[in-house]
């Protein structure tokens, strides 16, 4: 066997372990996720165990946001909004981004760097 061959099988070996094992991470979170969240209303958020528990010994009731994302698209709305907005911005300025600043090229024939 050639030297290159010998280490083309031991890499396409690691590449199918680390795909297993990626495999088996997915599944078992997968299987796992509707146990942890079956429990619904025994883990409360920090908004209702830390903040409300404050605002209501300093005598502030919660009111209702004024603008509630929670109903409806809104919230999806907003967020594809920016998405759209900062893909629109990223690629405008890619260059800059990516490649940096395209090199000048003089009269002469010779490329400046800016």
């Amino acid at each position: 066997m050639k030297r290159g061959a010998k280490s083309m099988d031991s890499g396409s070996k690691t590449k199918q372990c680390l795909f297993l094992c990626a495999a088996i991470i997915l599944l078992s979170f997968s299987l796992l996720s509707p146990l942890a969240f079956s429990s619904e209303g025994k883990w409360p958020g920090v908004d209702e165990s830390v903040i409300e528990k404050y605002a209501k010994e300093h005598g502030r009731e919660p009111k209702q946001p004024l603008i509630n994302t929670d109903q409806g698209g809104l919230l999806l709305f907003v967020f594809f909004f920016a998405g759209a907005v900062g893909g629109f911005v990223a690629g405008y300025y890619w260059r800059i981004l990516m490649v940096g600043r395209a090199p000048k090229v003089s009269k002469e024939g010779q490329q400046k760097t800016i």
